[in-house]
């Protein structure tokens, strides 16, 4: 299992702060991806082409290529700016 971290405006439109989901198959955030969006039409347009968002595994910035693994955190947000 892995655990997902939903934040700002995702956490707001998919209405879902955080869960927990068996490790996909072949265990990267692309997989990952793909399965949330697989869902229905607000996760796709949530997380679908052309949007825009970052992930971190482990706290730490992570890509779609990113290997995931049992245990792991992922979390999902809008890019943020800071000033």
């Amino acid at each position: 299992m892995i655990k997902i971290l939903f934040f700002a405006s995702l956490r707001e439109s998919l209405r879902i702060a955080e869960e927990s989901v068996p490790l996909p198959v072949p265990p990267d955030v692309a997989t990952l991806i793909g399965e949330l969006r697989a869902r229905g039409k607000a996760w796709d347009a949530a997380l679908g082409a052309g949007k825009r968002w970052r992930v971190a595994v482990n706290q730490e910035m992570a890509t779609v290529d990113t290997v995931l693994h049992a245990g792991d955190e992922v979390a999902i947000f809008p890019p943020v700016t800071g000033g």
